[in-house]
């Protein structure tokens, strides 16, 4: 009801009000100083004396004034926030690492804001918008492509790279190391005796795709044995793509006993493939992924994978800025993380007789 106040209301007590509009000239009219000198206490700078401080601190004690977070950090030129851009917030490995890095961002008092740029025209605005607002401290980004997106970058600012960028000594970076995770699954389907091996490919324009590739390539000429080019297969890292390039595959009539899948989901999807045709996993064809997913340990028959912890890949991403930040003169950072077999139901020894799509 209009033109009714209710007295002792709880929604809008009277203390809390007063508080919300005491300003830093209200602390300075009271201590009896310049609002310089209260701004000089609240920043926590030296040129105050010790009286005037504690004259200071009371007055802001009696008052109740509480500085507005977003101007001190602004006056401080720091914000506490750093973004991380990825090409979406979504994909497993991409989601893993910015948990990661939030993780650590909190740890060390700072808010991470996540942001995705598919394209490198969304990439070159969503930095510009960032820096120029001065809304960070600090930058990740997560970079699968061959171009790494470096020369977008304002100059000196704190940034690390997630993707191997070696190419450029001045920019910060950890990455997985993607040949030898090629190597290593290819490696494993040798080892059991496997040599006509298919390699199904994520997008040929990210990185880890092509240093997969040399992995891979590099395993089969160490076996002897020549990369056919039927064997190359290009996906684009989802299920449905490895589902139909093995049933084309099998339908043109190419002999394989094994598969190499560039990422999980595409390991699964050519199992899949393979059930809906008849042939058994691993007793005919072995099938080997990458990224060791959650239910990689759980699918029937459990994923051999190569394992790759991203989460804490995210983690050390995050520290290296955050130490990049507060440490200006340090060093630059570069980090390679190893790779893991992991060794599960989806591959065996090759079957001598009568086995496999030879």
């Amino acid at each position: 009801m209009t033109g009714n106040k209710r007295k002792g209301n709880p929604f809008c007590r009277r203390s809390t009000v007063e508080r919300n509009r005491v300003t830093i000239r209200d602390v300075a009219k009271y201590a009896g100083v310049s609002h310089q000198t209260v701004s000089r206490v609240i920043n926590g700078r030296e040129q105050v004396t010790t009286e005037t401080r504690q004259t200071v601190e009371n007055a802001i004690q009696v008052l109740g004034y509480r500085p507005n977070a977003s101007a001190r950090s602004l006056a401080a030129g720091k914000t506490n926030t750093i973004a991380c851009i990825s090409p979406n917030l979504v994909d497993y490995t991409f989601a893993a690492i910015i948990e990661g890095a939030e993780l650590m961002a909190r740890q060390h008092g700072y808010f991470l804001l996540a942001a995705s740029a598919p394209s490198e025209i969304e990439f070159s605005a969503l930095i510009e918008q960032l820096y120029e607002s001065r809304r960070i401290d600090g930058l990740l980004v997560i970079n699968p492509y061959i171009d790494h997106r470096t020369d977008f970058l304002p100059d000196k600012f704190p940034t690390i790279f997630i993707g191997d960028v070696s190419s450029r000594s001045e920019v910060g970076w950890v990455a997985l190391d993607d040949e030898n995770a090629g190597y290593q699954a290819t490696h494993h389907l040798v080892e059991l005796g496997h040599r006509n091996i298919l390699c199904i490919l994520g997008q040929e324009y990210e990185a880890c795709t092509q240093d997969r590739k040399q992995g891979y390539i590099t395993a089969l000429k160490q076996a002897g044995v020549s990369v056919r080019s039927e064997w190359i297969l290009t996906g684009d890292w989802t299920a449905t793509s490895a589902y139909h390039l093995i049933l084309q595959a099998l339908k043109e009539g190419v002999a394989f006993t094994a598969i190499f899948a560039q990422n999980d989901r595409m390991a699964i999807g050519a199992i899949r493939a393979l059930r809906d045709l008849g042939i058994r996993v691993p007793d005919q064809v072995s099938v080997i992924g990458v990224d060791d997913m959650p239910l990689a340990s759980y699918f029937d028959p459990s994923l051999t994978t190569i394992s790759q912890d991203m989460n804490t890949i995210g983690q050390e991403a995050a520290r290296l800025l955050i130490e990049r930040i507060t440490q200006p003169e340090s060093q630059q950072s570069y980090r390679r993380f190893p790779v893991k077999l992991e060794n599960r139901k989806s591959t065996a020894q090759i079957m001598q007789e009568g086995g496999g799509n030879q």
